[in-house]
């Protein structure tokens, strides 16, 4: 797979185990894909996906010390899931290392394990791009792809009411944003009575 970021890539192929690595590549491939389709820019889109998962084999303790050291608040739900913190700690390292500056990049990158109330289009993009790529083989993968082609809200609320139920059904904590994120899409698509 060939990127407009060549020196990205080879910085993830080096941070990278070779899994995630190519993991990275498939996320930024389906990222583009989904934001022609969707009418998102492609550019950002290709560069948000590359690097999502820029700090994924960091230590945790290393991690804990980036988000320690930057100011970001976890909530008791982030601090009991080390596994998410390699999302906004992405986010420092792509906006600190990296120079990277545009917003939008930054919180696609910030919140692609747990989406959040308010994302934009390129948010949503990369979040289904890392749920949808070619690597990924979970039971209704093809089902949330087709979804994902269709309907951004739709495939978003559908994995939101997985992922939220396993978790429940897991007794693990709700983290806050992937709660709004799913309220937000949730009541957006309810019947509302007139007040």
């Amino acid at each position: 797979m060939k990127t407009s970021y060549p020196e990205y890539a080879k910085l993830l192929e080096e941070r990278l185990t070779p899994k995630r690595y190519r993991h990275s590549l498939n996320v930024m491939e389906r990222a583009v894909e989904l934001a022609k389709i969707h009418g998102a820019d492609p550019q950002k889109a290709e560069l948000a996906g590359l690097i999502h998962d820029i700090e994924k084999n960091s230590p945790p303790k290393i991690l804990l010390q980036s988000l320690q050291k930057s100011g970001i608040l976890l909530s008791d739900a982030d601090w009991a899931s080390p596994q998410l913190w390699h999302a906004p700690c992405g986010y420092l390292y792509a906006r600190d290392k990296l120079g990277i500056a545009d917003e939008d990049v930054l919180n696609a990158i910030r919140y692609h394990t747990t989406g959040r109330a308010g994302m934009s289009k390129l948010e949503k993009v990369v979040y289904l791009a890392d749920l949808t790529s070619a690597d990924r083989d979970y039971g209704d993968v093809k089902e949330v792809r087709r979804m994902a082609d269709r309907d951004l809200d739709g495939a978003l609320f559908y994995s939101m009411q997985f992922i939220l139920g396993d978790l429940i059904a897991h007794g693990r904590p709700l983290q806050p944003d992937s709660l709004a994120c799913y309220n937000e899409i949730a009541l957006a698509r309810a019947d509302k009575p007139e007040r």
